[in-house]
């Protein structure tokens, strides 16, 4: 039996730092996924298709996203019909995006202020995220000096604007404490007490038993299948 094979893809304007101390806790091929300069006005379905060539296609495989990576993941998922998409502090359609993201996408004040702004108030952003201070609030601060301008803009317009119809079944895992997604009335399948958006970094160790579970145990996950 081939070894498990998990590919992660990092949140919005995140990278491969994200998933330092789960990387190594994962029992089989781990790959992590590199964001994509998008084209001029890329659709999702397009972005994807390029991402997903990094994926054999008649590959069995975990694809785990964070955040916005879960959409990707998603994404992904829809033509890697041997992939099965995992959730980190992420959203299973769009409709499950919260009051203040609909508000920010209905009064358009994403397209006024640059992403790059939130590199002079990490504070901020530290807030907003959930962030504790030390490692987490560390690592915050040097993904942001290296966030991309044009590939952030592009996420964030096109996860306010995702259009989930049709898409299939996922496993999620939310925190507790995750101010960007919190837990909502509808089911979730693994909640992590005291996980906040930065949890696949503070809370790897709880995340990776879950990961290698499904993996040993495929059967117990759900079968993706697609309107």
């Amino acid at each position: 039996m081939p070894a498990p094979a998990f590919y992660l893809i990092p949140g919005l304007a995140a990278d491969e730092r994200i998933f330092r101390n789960l990387q190594p806790l994962l029992q089989g091929t781990v790959v992590v996924m590199q964001w994509l300069t998008p084209y001029p006005n890329e659709q999702i379905n397009h972005y994807a298709q390029r991402l997903a060539q990094a994926i054999p296609a008649d590959r069995v495989c975990w694809v785990a996203g964070v955040s916005f990576g879960g959409t990707m993941a998603l994404e992904i998922c829809r033509i890697r019909p041997q992939a099965r998409a995992v959730l980190i502090s992420s959203i299973p359609d769009a409709e499950s995006l919260p009051p203040l993201l609909r508000l920010i996408r209905a009064t358009g004040i994403y397209k006024l202020v640059p992403p790059q702004l939130l590199k002079l108030f990490p504070r901020a952003g530290q807030w907003y995220f959930g962030i504790k201070n030390g490692e987490e609030y560390k690592l915050f601060k040097e993904i942001l000096r290296d966030m991309e301008p044009t590939y952030t803009r592009w996420a964030i317009h096109r996860l306010l604007h995702w259009d989930s119809t049709g898409m299939g079944r996922c496993l999620q895992i939310l925190g507790t404490a995750d101010p960007v997604f919190p837990p909502g009335p509808a089911p979730v399948d693994y909640l992590i007490q005291g996980g906040s958006h930065f949890m696949v970094l503070s809370h790897a160790a709880e995340i990776a038993q879950i990961l290698n579970n499904l993996a040993a145990n495929p059967q117990a996950a759900p079968v993706v299948a697609w309107d």
